[in-house]
């Protein structure tokens, strides 16, 4: 078996430094090039973590022979990036979310299984240990059938964050808001424990960033295929930031939860990550007790490492070690489907007024 994949990335912003990171520490793969458009900027990165830098994935191809891409651009870009990634031949993992649209996730999916590749997008949060303890909650069947699901963003984004990029804030090179670019972490947690979404009703509004053509607010509900339901309230109106909960209610009646981000949440190149995530709610019979001694633990792992991009190492090991052995990754591609349902689904049924089924 080969020992290591090379990796190849499109985008060079403060995202792309931390997976470069990442990508530094993993023992299956290697980041060897960068391409982009605006070649100072792609020129610079490079240089910092040294890299090659190339106009193109094609000339990463050619010249880097390179295997993989991670793509890091603006969340409009990920679908031509992904599907160029894809006609190269290349192994493709997007940062989130996915794609903006169904249609658009949909052809990566069919592209990628054509070609024989793997199709993957970044939910590092899946590998807090908080989050696995609800999944194997889940799989050893401690909560019966996943019932009820609440999803809970009270977040914060100020003026100066948005003028931090010319692409933030707008429809044409954002895509949205707090609705593309903050909840898709959580809106997978959510996903990974209830499954496919069958159908999406929502509304979104901007409550108090007037400088912004885009929401910082919505509301929904979400119809899984198994019958579950959830709750999604997401809102960047709140200062400095108070929190983001992902809870499942069971079948059984126990419920187990986990807020995943505390306080001023993580920006990436500008904060850390300031709270350990904690499973803030476990009732399954005769394990209530664990979450105290999970929470101390957990915030001495968090206090030992740097969360702002270990969490992305432990994906991109998992995503490499995938391709060597001829393996699904962790998330994949059909993962990154059902959180597009959710964002398409909740614009088209603010825009149309009615449940969007799928």
């Amino acid at each position: 078996m080969q020992n290591k994949v090379r990796f190849g990335m499109i985008g060079y912003g403060k995202v792309a430094a931390l997976h470069a990171q990442a990508l530094a520490t993993i023992q299956h793969g290697e980041l060897v090039s960068v391409c982009g458009h605006r070649q100072e900027k792609r020129d610079s990165f490079a240089y910092r973590w040294g890299l090659n830098s190339r106009n193109s994935v094609k000339e990463m191809v050619k010249e880097d022979a390179i295997q993989a891409v991670l793509i890091t651009t603006p969340h409009p870009q990920h679908y031509s990036d992904a599907l160029l990634a894809l006609k190269a031949g290349c192994h493709v993992l997007v940062e989130k979310p996915l794609t903006l649209s169904v249609a658009e996730a949909e052809t990566l999916i069919s592209e990628a299984n054509k070609r024989n590749l793997l199709l993957s997008v970044i939910a590092q949060r899946r590998w807090y240990p908080s989050c696995q303890r609800i999944r194997h909650a889940i799989d050893e069947g401690n909560l019966g059938i996943p019932a009820l699901g609440q999803l809970t963003i009270l977040g914060w984004r100020d003026e100066a964050y948005y003028r931090s990029d010319p692409w933030r804030g707008s429809w044409e090179h954002e895509g949205g808001g707090v609705i593309v670019n903050q909840a898709p972490h959580q809106f997978d947690l959510l996903c990974w424990y209830m499954g496919e979404v069958a159908e999406v009703y929502g509304r979104w509004s901007n409550i108090n960033h007037p400088y912004i053509e885009v929401d910082d607010s919505a509301v929904a509900t979400v119809l899984f295929k198994s019958g579950g339901l959830a709750s999604i309230f997401i809102s960047n109106s709140q200062k400095p930031g108070i929190y983001a909960k992902v809870h499942i209610h069971g079948s059984s009646g126990a419920s187990a939860g986990v807020q995943t981000d505390g306080g001023a949440m993580f920006i990436a190149g500008r904060s850390a990550v300031l709270e350990a995530p904690y499973n803030d709610i476990w009732t399954i019979p005769g394990q209530e007790a664990l979450r105290t001694e999970w929470q101390k633990e957990d915030e001495e792992f968090f206090s030992s490492i740097d969360a702002t991009w270990y969490f992305f190492a432990q994906q991109e090991e998992n995503f490499a070690r995938a391709i060597l052995e001829g393996q699904a990754p962790s998330v994949t591609g059909s993962d990154g489907l059902q959180v597009a349902r959710i964002i398409e689904g909740i614009y088209r049924s603010n825009r149309e007024g009615i449940p969007i089924r799928y």
